[in-house]
């Protein structure tokens, strides 16, 4: 079983108010999202949870994800304790300029992170 962290790389095609959780909803600009999780117990089964369109919601990204394409998943397999935390990539993302917290809180309720749900209105593309 492969521990790690990964990174779903989505694209919401309108502004939308969703529902996170059972009672607040949420404005959602349209725009490119990176959401950043761990699992430790199993990651290709978190991804391929996350991949299913049918599947109880559980975490703040299973309600989100009805409303976006995934675009890409990036795996970090974490085999070596100097591997980088779920935390440290998403930090990296928030100190990019143009990243923006859409939702305090979202998939970081066991941490300091303000959000583990990046916003981003323009990816740059590389190349």
């Amino acid at each position: 079983m492969t521990r790690g962290c990964y990174q779903l790389l989505l694209y919401l095609n309108r502004n939308s108010r969703i529902k996170i959780g059972k009672k607040v909803e949420y404005d959602f600009p349209e725009g490119y999202y990176i959401y950043t999780g761990s699992a430790l117990n199993g990651l290709e089964g978190r991804i391929n949870r996350h991949l299913r369109k049918e599947k109880k919601n559980f975490w703040h990204i299973d309600y989100l994800l009805p409303h976006c394409k995934i675009l890409k998943v990036i795996q970090y397999n974490q085999n070596h304790k100097n591997e980088a935390t779920e935390c440290e990539l998403n930090k990296k993302l928030l100190r990019k300029k143009n990243s923006v917290v859409v939702v305090k809180g979202f998939g970081s309720s066991d941490c300091r992170c303000p959000s583990h749900l990046v916003y981003f209105k323009r990816l740059k593309s590389k190349g």
